[in-house]
């Protein structure tokens, strides 16, 4: 093994009261300039689908205003007074209270629905809007004929009116809101990036703009501050928060070699890092990317609401035609006219057409929220019908950088004095397996004596003086060279540990051995509870690597995976999918997004995991943007949830419209059951309601891993 001597860190002197601060805080616009992004209001966010030219603040706007203008035009309306049997307040000109607030209702709340229509009328695509606009149009022009006693009936619908423009903003503020919340989210994260860095130089530290770091950079992170690039630590260790990325509270350890990401908090301690992408290249950014992408993806439930709404315009003209011949046939052209009126005012599925955008809209925040960012919404609607998850191993099950997982002693040396002389040795390197070794002695608060005269031998080990003798560190290639033989009391404990994959190291003390550690590519607590419960959910677990088969087959024995997959080449771990594939199994694979690419396009569903650069692969279609393997639970769990919501609002929506037209169209007046335009208003509004707030309850799911069962 090779090892490299960094020099110590020499700017680590805190600040005024005890802590460093070396960065100030980014505005958003600033930020949107450092990633490369220009900056962008509510209008381009959210251009997508009929709510183009459209913000969030303008529905919200609308919605406050049109609201309290209702509470009148409803308190004053004869009808609804009728409904409930009160009588409102008399005086001169209170009876155009509500054609005049009305007027402004139609004109100013339902603008946008009106101008939508008119675009799906011209492009010859009708949809909700179109819907929408009819309804609302048909209600203004039957109650001012009303108001104006233009004809023999009544049809007062202003306060149906009032409530149904009030309904559909509402509705639609929602939607937007939901669908633009995973975006402010991140854009709130990039706010957090810090102006200024301090760069590291040959003639010293200097602070200079985030905006003009360049990758190959080393920069000096203190205690506090936050990571202005990705890149990689090259001297120091420090805890750093990374739930502004993983969504994951605790914080984690990184030390030399290992990735840190833009955005990310050092919090105890000074840090040496080399960038390794900055701007729009680092994984913050890219991050950002994918929920842009997510959000403008089509699926197969978008595109079945769309096709709904075009069903039900048809639906409800066609409804409407036959009402008024119906009627007007049968002798009584008032009836034909209020019934073909209550047809097009309740027949307007505003709740249908919320059923499915909205569950949408909340499972992808929800997602993005715990660190499970949807690329592509059809990735989640296939989520539910997985047969088996495909994990990678390195890096995914396990965590992809070796550990001291056992220590072998020689008569008369005790095994943690042996762990402590190692790392006394290896203190000085930055060789992975020199930090695993620093690490396990660390954990287990031992006293490393300190050493001198380090030499890395690379490829054998590392020599170094400890206590006045010098001490190996090494391989079988260090035992060769200094011509020793292993201890047969050795023998069988390091025996053990290569015949399940493990790396083992002997450690050398005047020329003689005594004893040996083991190094292992460490499971991860979080795969058992990841494998276990994915199984309780009737998935089945199978994992893939290159390793050798006696490695993979003690991973998947502690893990209890279902099958095993060694020695996989990674031009060929598609091949593997497409083997579970032709048993009529549906896969999800879940990779590191290094080398499982062909993989990851070839499944159901392509899983990358990890914050690293790789996060904007472009054949996954999900992105867990930590390292957690449980975060695939979320996925299952939220695609279950969405789409059992997605049914029920359907069932509900479809149903109401089912019910309701046929009754207001007065297919049953021969039996004296009439729905009256009160209660068919009362009914279309109920039934808005109810799809709101059923999907609003996947806001209860448990996204958090830590948290999945």
């Amino acid at each position: 093994m090779a090892h490299h001597h960094q020099p110590p860190l020499k700017e680590n002197s805190p600040g005024p009261g005890g802590h460093t601060h070396a960065v100030h805080q980014h505005s958003p616009a600033q930020t949107s300039n450092a990633l490369g992004h220009q900056d962008r209001d509510d209008h381009a966010v959210h251009s997508h689908g009929q709510h183009a030219g459209h913000s969030t603040a303008m529905f919200k706007d609308r919605f406050w205003l049109t609201l309290v203008l209702s509470a009148f035009v409803v308190y004053f309306s004869p009808m609804f007074a009728h409904l409930l049997g009160y009588m409102p307040p008399e005086f001169p000109g209170s009876a155009w209270i509500p054609p005049v607030l009305g007027t402004v209702i139609y004109f100013y709340g339902g603008l946008p629905f009106l101008k939508g229509g008119l675009k799906e009328l011209k492009s010859r695509q009708p949809g909700m809007m179109l819907l929408i606009s009819m309804a609302i149009s048909v209600a203004f022009a039957a109650s001012w004929a009303t108001s104006l006693r233009l004809g023999n009936f009544d049809l007062d619908f202003w306060w149906e009116l009032a409530l149904l423009v009030a309904i559909m903003l509402l509705g639609h503020w929602i939607e937007m809101r939901a669908l633009g919340s995973a975006q402010g989210a991140l854009d709130a994260l990039a706010a957090l990036l810090p102006d200024e860095a301090e760069l590291i130089t040959d003639s010293g530290i200097t602070t200079v703009p985030v905006a003009t770091l360049k990758a190959g950079d080393m920069v000096l992170v203190r205690s506090g501050a936050r990571m202005p690039a990705d890149g990689t630590i090259v001297d120091g260790q420090a805890e750093f928060d990374e739930s502004m990325i993983t969504g994951e509270s605790k914080t984690v350890l990184r030390g030399a070699d290992d990735p840190v990401v833009a955005g990310t908090v050092a919090t105890d301690n000074t840090v040496r890092v080399s960038l390794t992408a900055v701007g729009d290249q680092t994984a913050l950014a890219g991050i950002q990317r994918l929920v842009a992408e997510a959000q403008a993806s089509s699926s197969k439930a978008q595109a079945l609401a769309d096709r709904a709404a075009a069903f039900l315009f048809y639906f409800a003209t066609t409804a409407a035609i036959v009402t008024f011949a119906a009627w007007t046939l049968l002798g009584n052209l008032p009836e034909a006219v209020t019934h073909t009126v209550t047809v097009l005012v309740i027949a307007c599925p505003h709740a249908l057409g919320l059923a499915i955008p909205l569950v949408i809209a909340i499972s992808t925040e929800q997602a993005a929220r715990a660190g499970v960012l949807i690329k592509n919404r059809i990735a989640l609607e296939r989520m539910r019908g997985v047969d088996v998850v495909l994990f990678d191993k390195t890096g995914t099950l396990t965590k992809g950088q070796p550990e001291v997982s056992d220590i072998a002693a020689a008569a008369g040396t005790d095994p943690e004095e042996l762990l402590a002389l190692a790392a006394a040795v290896e203190a000085a390197s930055e060789h992975p397996v020199a930090r695993a070794i620093v690490r396990a002695a660390g954990s287990r608060g031992l006293d490393v004596p300190p050493a001198t005269d380090f030499v890395s031998m690379t490829g054998r080990g590392a020599r170094a003086v400890v206590n006045g003798r010098p001490v190996y560190v090494g391989g079988p290639a260090l035992l060769r060279e200094l011509a020793l033989v292993e201890p047969n009391e050795l023998a069988a404990s390091t025996q053990e540990w290569m015949d399940r994959g493990a790396a083992v190291l002997h450690i050398v003390e005047d020329n003689r051995i005594v004893g040996a550690i083991s190094m292992e590519d460490a499971i991860r607590a979080e795969s058992r509870q990841a494998v276990s419960a994915l199984q309780r959910r009737g998935i089945k677990v199978a994992m893939i690597t290159g390793d050798a088969s006696q490695v993979a087959a003690t991973v998947g024995n502690e893990l209890q995976i279902d099958e095993v997959f060694a020695e996989v080449l990674p031009a060929d771990k598609d091949k593997k999918v497409a083997e579970l594939q032709a048993r009529g199994l549906k896969v999800a694979m879940v990779g590191d997004g290094v080398n499982d690419s062909p993989a990851l396009a070839r499944a159901e569903v392509g899983i990358a995991i990890g914050a690293g650069t790789d996060v904007a692969m472009e054949s996954a279609g999900v992105i867990l943007a930590g390292n957690d393997p449980r975060a695939v639970l979320s996925m299952v769990d939220l695609s279950r949830a969405s789409y059992r919501k997605m049914w029920q609002n359907l069932v509900w929506a479809t149903g109401y419209n089912i019910i309701a037209v046929p009754l207001a169209a007065g297919v049953l007046a021969f039996a004296g059951i009439v729905l009256s335009p009160a209660a068919g208003a009362v009914l279309m509004s109920v039934s808005t309601i109810v799809v709101a707030l059923n999907a609003q309850m996947l806001r209860r799911i448990k996204l958090n891993p830590a948290q999945v069962r």
